[in-house]
């Protein structure tokens, strides 16, 4: 999906709170707001907000955003309440990304609307909602929850405004596109490449901690594990009751993670304090852990794909979810009639395949379950619903 163009958006007042801030604050090689290439629709200054921040807002404010509290990070809602949500998920990329920013004298507000737009585009059922949906469209496209985002917040995205979507930044739009297609080869953004980075670190973790919760991997499986004896190393592991150690495994797994990242990027940056972001682009600087590091990383994403989300308890919950998705899109690409009124005036601008994919990826997992009984199960009951 292409950006749309944008109308450079300059500030009349240069002694406004957030700009002397930047200045007082920010690295040369960081993304400053004064620099940024605008909005799609041009807008006037906010007096006491930055334009990351207002973005920031935008997305916190948006229906997109509050449906992530409903979908599914790893774990669907019937295996209890403790594990990850999209929502939760996000909150915690956002946190460990400010954190690294701020070490790093990045824009922190820039960072910060990247991490909370990043996964808006989920669909209901994690990743097997969106390999069902890609295949659905596949001769139309096809489906990407980094595409849809961008899709969202420009066109499906309602403010109070005349005119669709967010109105977002280019650099904000610039960090989902990369998510999208890698920017084609093009070394992204510092702000990019951290939010990116903690995303990694956050779903290692966290995802291995709502799976020891949940019972589906005990401990004596990760004693192999390399990034696992490293957080052993400085911790007592060993003791404790259940839920300590797993606290404590956590807790190691992110700091030293966070850790090596932000010391490998201080060494990869003292070179460049007189390069400005785009500079820093030009040059090829990709911010990374040490390549140790790395390879325990690797190794431990290598045991949660084999151990854990390929757990037959999670295949059988996607396989149960695949079969309901599939069944919605064929129903409501034979009734169209059946799609709310909005969704049904887009069918001619956007065809009827993309359309109804695009209705059902904005879906929270309960409310595709309740669409699943409503439309499919008792249509079956009554065929006549569907004359």
């Amino acid at each position: 999906m292409t950006l749309p163009t944008y109308s450079p958006t300059r500030c009349i007042e240069p002694s406004l709170s957030w700009q002397a801030r930047e200045r007082l604050l920010l690295a040369p090689y960081a993304m400053f707001s004064i620099h940024s290439e605008g909005r799609a629709v041009q807008e006037e200054s906010h007096p006491y907000r930055g334009p990351f921040q207002r973005d920031r807002d935008r997305v916190l404010h948006s229906a997109a955003f509050r449906r992530l509290s409903g979908k599914m990070q790893v774990f669907t809602g019937d295996m209890g309440d403790y594990h990850r949500t999209r929502l939760t998920h996000t909150n915690e990329v956002a946190s460990l990304a400010r954190t690294v920013g701020r070490t790093l004298r990045l824009n922190e507000d820039l960072i910060e609307a990247m991490a909370l737009l990043h996964d808006i585009g989920h669909p209901p059922f994690g990743h097997c909602g969106e390999d069902v949906l890609d295949a659905c469209v596949k001769d139309h496209g096809g489906f990407s929850h980094n595409a849809f985002a961008l899709e969202l917040v420009n066109r499906i995205e309602q403010r109070h405004t005349s005119y669709p979507g967010l109105n977002l930044t280019h650099e904000v739009l610039e960090g989902q596109q990369f998510r999208s297609d890698k920017n084609g080869g093009t070394v992204p953004m510092l702000e990019i490449q951290v939010v990116d980075a903690c995303d990694s670190i956050a779903y290692d973790a966290h995802d291995l901690d709502d799976a020891l919760k949940l019972g589906l991997l005990h401990w004596n499986q990760l004693q192999g594990l390399g990034l696992v004896q490293r957080g052993m190393r400085f911790t007592s592991l060993d003791q404790g009751n259940t839920a300590h150690r797993r606290q404590i495994l956590v807790h190691s797994l992110i700091d030293l993670q966070m850790g090596d990242f932000i010391q490998h990027a201080m060494l990869q940056l003292a070179d460049a304090t007189e390069l400005d972001s785009k500079s820093v682009q030009d040059v090829g600087i990709q911010l990374q852990m040490s390549p140790e590091l790395e390879s325990d990383k690797r190794e431990l994403e290598a045991f949660l794909f084999e151990q854990v989300y390929r757990h037959p308890r999670l295949i059988e919950v996607r396989s149960r979810a695949a079969i309901r998705l599939n069944q919605l899109f064929r129903l409501l690409k034979a009734y169209p009639q059946r799609l709310p009124e909005r969704f049904k005036r887009m069918v001619n601008e956007s065809g009827i395949e993309h359309t109804v994919a695009i209705y059902l990826a904005g879906m929270t997992d309960r409310f595709c379950d309740e669409q699943y009984v409503a439309m499919v199960e008792l249509g079956r009951e009554s065929a006549q619903d569907w004359s």
